[in-house]
């Protein structure tokens, strides 16, 4: 398993880089989509496995209808257009909400098992802020620079797999306080520190290798440790929803790893929340 998992990694992440730096914006856009679908799909098995398409379809009319009164070239135009930060804070908001949900599993569970009209929104509010953080991202500066924007989404992706990776070696290391036993048994206290320890040591030595302001440099280290501790988050929430739905993994698109949402669970938070974060903190 392990084997085919580094194998699998290993061919994912020049996709990954290349969709990235290599991909206009417009064909970043559409790969974008391919992924925000395909986890809409894996999204629609924790509410009705049966139904999953159904939820991927009513997903993508979302988006069509988004896209459409935002084209992806108006989304800086005169600064962030206001419905995408909008979009972005309902995001945000979210996983505020969600917090107590993880916390206080399975009790919450009464609040939206037996609705899933309630898991729907729920996805909603996962996915399409997501999608919209991508597009953020990577056209900040776009006219100025076509990579400006590949490097910031770049980092905040770089910020999350530090953060999952401190975090597997300080719970293996010095794990024993549980973090949430009822929703993720293995994760700990310690492993969380670890993992946002990582992430601030790479946040500071790209903050203080480039050249910033230190009204900058404040705003991305505050909006680098949110994000961090929201990807935790977005990975106990799916967690959480994959345990009620009895799955394991939420697909088997990606051989040893899963599905397309076991791998961007974490960064379903950690983006809309860098974005907000930072823009609040920038204007502060």
């Amino acid at each position: 398993m392990l084997k085919l998992r580094i194998i699998t990694a290993l061919c994912l992440i020049p996709v990954v880089l290349g969709a990235v730096f290599l991909l206009p914006l417009p064909f970043f856009a559409l790969f974008a989509t391919v992924v925000y679908l395909l986890a809409g799909r894996e999204w629609g098995r924790f509410i009705d496995a049966g139904k999953s398409n159904v939820v991927m379809v009513f997903l993508a009319l979302v988006l069509v209808a988004l896209m459409a009164a935002v084209p992806i070239e108006h989304i800086w135009a005169n600064g962030l257009h206001p419905w995408i930060g909008m979009v972005l804070t309902a995001g945000a908001l979210w996983w505020l909400v969600a917090l107590p949900l993880v916390l206080r599993y399975p009790q919450s569970r009464g609040l939206w098992q037996n609705r899933p009209w309630l898991k729907a929104l729920f996805a909603l509010l996962s996915l399409v802020p997501f999608f919209w953080s991508l597009l953020v991202l990577r056209s900040y500066q776009y006219e100025q620079d076509a990579h400006y924007g590949a490097w910031l989404l770049l980092f905040v992706m770089a910020l999350v797999w530090a953060a999952d990776t401190g975090a597997y070696f300080a719970g293996k290391a010095f794990g024993k306080h549980k973090l949430c036993p009822r929703v993720s048994p293995g994760k700990t206290i310690e492993g969380m520190l670890g993992g946002v320890l990582a992430a601030c040591l790479l946040a500071l030595a790209v903050t203080y290798a480039i050249d910033l302001s230190s009204a900058q440099r404040t705003a991305v280290l505050l909006a680098s440790v949110v994000a961090v501790l929201a990807s935790v988050l977005g990975d106990l929430v799916e967690s959480m929803f994959k345990r009620e739905a009895g799955i394991k993994d939420s697909g088997s698109i990606l051989p040893g790893h899963g599905g397309i949402m076991d791998r961007i669970d974490s960064l379903t938070a950690a983006l809309p929340v860098f974005v907000v974060v930072y823009q609040l903190a920038g204007q502060g």
